[in-house]
């Protein structure tokens, strides 16, 4: 038996001997693979994985040949094809009855709902991101937002919630993939709010809504795969996060456009307070959204956005037409 790693997207023939034993397996493909591991014997393929930046995932062994450590030898590969691609955090995220078998790869678990688990290959790794930082005094709030760019909506979320509590912590989506890198889409953050004194903008660091750490390419039915994704996403923060930080609120603005923010929106509502955390949804200003932003940019008509973005996000804006 031999293992190859492959750029996606894969050929026809073995992309659909792929998806083939993925849907033999009860998974699917997600289509974020930036290269899938195939072992073969005699031209056959008997197990596969997929990297997709810093996630491992669609891990499947054929039946026939479960219980021979081939789970072990695919993994293994991927880790070293991470580690040549200079990406030594690597996170998984599976099922629970699987938990064991990870565990013993060197996996460490962080967050387990019902029906999912996430591991991170490295120990401690939450608990050293939430001891970098600062903790302080009185009722203490949170925004999680992507900010793709920063806007003058963004700006009045932050601006209400900063007003009601004595600390507020703004984390900025870390993942790639979005217009601006998670370098800019921070910076754009912090100086767009720094003239609030008690706002405190920090990176989530993977752990906060994250496409790419929290994946389900394990639920088949895709309609709740965004659910199985919320409530791993939801217990992180409410068992790990917010106690260690010691936050108490949690405030987003409301979602007319996406049904999958607008779905998290609700389960924040329905799980938070069973955490002792109060949740609040901050109508949004008419007519700004980073949507619009990013379709005036791409039409060419940046000059457009000023009146939708902070001076500092029209900057970054100009700098780039």
């Amino acid at each position: 038996m031999g293992i190859s790693i492959c750029q996606t997207p894969l050929p026809g023939g073995q992309n659909k001997e792929y998806l083939e034993l993925l849907e033999l397996c009860g998974l699917r493909d997600e289509g974020d693979a930036d290269v899938v591991a195939l072992m073969t014997e005699d031209d056959r393929l008997v197990a596969c994985g997929a990297l997709a930046g810093h996630t491992i995932k669609q891990l499947a062994v054929d039946t026939d040949h479960e219980g021979l450590g081939l789970m072990a030898s695919v993994l293994s590969a991927l880790i070293s094809e991470a580690a040549a691609r200079g990406v030594h955090r690597l996170f998984l995220c599976t099922k629970p009855d699987n938990l064991k078998m990870f565990v013993s790869m060197g996996f460490h678990a962080i967050a387990e709902t019902a029906e999912a688990v996430l591991l991170e290959n490295r120990r401690g790794g939450i608990e050293s991101f939430l001891e970098s930082i600062p903790k302080y005094e009185g009722v203490c709030g949170a925004v999680v937002c992507n900010c793709d760019p920063f806007t003058l909506g963004h700006r009045h979320l932050i601006e209400y919630a900063a007003a009601h509590c004595d600390n507020l912590y703004v984390f900025a989506v870390s993942e790639k993939g979005s217009m601006f890198s998670p370098e800019e889409r921070l910076e754009m953050i912090r100086k767009g709010t720094a003239d609030i004194l008690n706002c405190h903008v920090f990176e989530s660091d993977m752990y906060l809504i994250s496409r790419a750490t929290f994946p389900a390419y394990f639920v088949r039915d895709e309609s709740r795969a965004d659910l199985v994704k919320s409530d791993l996403d939801l217990d992180l923060f409410c068992r790990k996060i917010a106690p260690a930080l010691g936050i108490s609120r949690r405030f987003a603005g409301e979602e007319p456009f996406s049904p999958v923010t607008r779905a998290y929106n609700e389960r924040m509502k329905e799980l938070l307070p069973e955490h002792g955390i109060s949740f609040e949804e901050i109508p949004r200003l008419s007519e700004i959204s980073a949507g619009k932003v990013r379709e005036l940019i791409r039409d060419g008509e940046s000059e457009k956005t000023k009146e939708l973005v902070p001076e500092s996000t029209y900057a970054v804006i100009q700098s780039r037409a």
